[in-house]
């Protein structure tokens, strides 16, 4: 669940440290009070878009900030496979600090880019607002719903559908790449052949550039390398003071000391194994000197193999391995095109043998997804009802295409009725903003259990209900709250009474700055703020026991 909520400098918000609890968090205030800014600030921190000027005036940097606790082994395993630090204490921090010119989001300490921490969003929170009631009216998103909703039965099947459909496609693309005339077959086979053979006459061999680079360096450095030669040579062995001479000395000299001191002979054998050390590198370096020999035609010959090899590197690929592979793929589309016919037969019966497995799975695919709709549109029709839609139908209209697609053939859409003796259309043409809303409600309580999201948050899930529906959507949204963790941003009493937590959003002007704040209430503080929403700027005694009574009413729904 989300645990709390860190905003500093954000729009209107100084800093706000947000402590949010399991069951129904609910968040009200004035119209421009700040709720968006809220909402906005999660949204920010999960990868969200943002720019410089939601840093509040005169401050450096604008931070959101989200502690989410996870005691699920399954969600901890999922988010140990996107590397995330220190999951093993249940505990993921996700953090964005807003300057000027960066925005970097880090999770549990680590730099993470928006798409991973999208994909890190998604395992822990969903977060539903008007653009979901528009995708819900997109029909392409029907179907991933219908093959969620399934998924015990569809998803291994999907897997097979998918795996098969590239190969399919693949060999589809081939026989499309084989399709040419006569003409073209011969420039192309002619063009392959001078590649392939270009490749195939260099006799190339892995690696061989590397020593040719090593011995094109050595040789044409060769007048340098036989300078600081001679400039060794003369330092060790042929000067008047050189290193031979004087480790020599050293040695007699040694050697005297230990005729008069037993102790000293370690060092003498030490001394005496460095004079024959220097004696094998000096050796080393005269044999190195003899065979160090500038040869121009050697040069000349190590140029041009090199200059060949760069310039196949510009041509098939950036190392001889890849080059050879080049060569090798090259030669199977020289032998395609040389048994042209019978390649684009065999292209031809393999698709028709794919075409075949294709049919049958998706058959099986579609067959699967007809049961899963029929029970995921049953229990939306059933959640739909406890929204006051008594007397709705909700189905889904399959049809199958006459190509197979990335995700099989079928071509599906939700339809709905709502009242008694109307036919059912499309969700698109029905559904008004607020019905759109209570159906979205429905959609998501159905589909919480499959997709196992501890936290939900709803923006703008009462628009356009008021009266009993309201009641309704209030006691829907606390059922969920059983199992998940809700936050609610709403303007309804009936909703806000359900909240077994409640927060109020609030705009204020303190030294001539305007300031958002956000503060958790007690239940006189909330049933004072049920008050208002129920009666607006006139808050009588009235208001204040209807209040008071709804919050009771609400608290038996416990």
């Amino acid at each position: 669940m989300l645990s709390s909520l860190h905003v500093k400098n954000l729009a209107l918000i100084e800093e706000e440290q947000i402590e949010l609890n399991e069951g129904l968090n609910i968040m009200t205030g004035e119209t421009g009070a700040g709720k968006s800014i809220i909402l906005g600030s999660i949204n920010i921190a999960l990868g969200g878009k943002v720019s410089a000027d939601i840093i509040r005036k005169d401050a450096e940097y604008a931070l959101t900030e989200l502690v989410f606790t996870v005691d699920d082994a399954g969600k901890i395993s999922q988010l140990k496979e996107m590397d995330i630090a220190d999951i093993e204490e249940g505990e993921v921090i996700i953090s964005r600090k807003i300057t000027k010119t960066r925005s970097p989001i880090k999770v549990n300490g680590i730099t993470c880019t928006p798409s991973q921490v999208k994909k890190i969003a998604s395992v822990l929170i969903d977060i539903h607002g008007q653009h979901d009631n528009r995708l819900l009216l997109k029909e392409s998103s029907h179907i991933d719903m219908i093959d969620l909703y399934g998924a015990e039965q569809i998803e291994d099947i999907k897997i097979k559908y998918t795996s098969l459909y590239k190969e399919y496609r693949d060999l589809c693309d081939k026989l499309e790449h084989m399709d040419m005339d006569e003409e073209s077959r011969r420039r192309e086979i002619s063009f392959l052949e001078y590649e392939v053979d270009q490749i195939t006459s260099a006799n190339l061999m892995e690696g061989e550039d590397e020593e040719l680079e090593a011995e094109y360096k050595k040789m044409s450095n060769s007048r340098n390398i036989i300078e600081e030669l001679s400039r060794t040579n003369l330092i060790l062995t042929e000067g008047e003071a050189n290193v031979s001479d004087m480790l020599g000395q050293a040695v007699k000299s040694m050697s005297v000391v230990s005729e008069y001191d037993k102790d000293m002979e370690s060092i003498v054998d030490d001394l005496a194994n460095i004079e024959d050390r220097l004696g094998d590198v000096i050796c080393s370096i005269s044999n190195y000197a003899r065979n160090c020999v500038y040869d121009p035609m050697q040069f000349e010959e190590i140029s041009s193999r090199l200059d060949l090899i760069n310039s196949l590197k510009l041509k098939y690929g950036k190392t001889i391995a890849e080059i050879l592979l080049y060569a090798t793929n090259q030669q199977k589309k020289l032998f395609e095109l040389n048994n042209y016919n019978d390649v684009v037969n065999n292209l031809k019966e393999m698709i028709e043998e794919k075409k075949g497995k294709l049919q049958e799975i998706s058959e099986k695919l579609t067959k699967y997804r007809i049961k899963s709709a029929k029970g995921l549109c049953q229990n939306i029709s059933e959640g739909l009802k406890e929204l006051n839609f008594l007397n709705n139908q909700f189905e889904t209209e399959f049809t199958i295409k006459e190509n197979f697609t990335s995700n099989g053939c079928d071509d599906v859409k939700f339809m709905i009725s709502t009242n008694i003796g109307e036919p059912v259309k499309p969700l698109s043409k029905v559904a008004s903003g607020g019905e759109l809303s209570r159906i979205m409600l429905a959609v998501k309580t159905v589909m919480a259990g499959k997709e196992d999201t501890q936290t939900l948050i709803f923006d703008e899930i009462d628009a356009g209900i008021s009266g009993r529906t309201a009641q309704m959507v209030a006691k829907k949204l606390k059922s969920l709250s059983v199992n998940h963790q809700i936050i609610c941003i709403t303007h309804l009493p009936q909703i806000a009474a359900m909240g077994s937590t409640h927060f109020m959003i609030e705009k204020n002007v303190i030294n001539d700055h305007t300031t958002t704040s956000i503060v958790e209430l007690d239940e006189d503080a909330s049933i004072m703020e049920l008050a208002r929403l129920l009666g607006g700027s006139q808050v009588t005694e009235t208001v204040m026991s209807n209040a008071r009574e709804m919050k009771k009413l609400a608290s038996l729904n416990d």
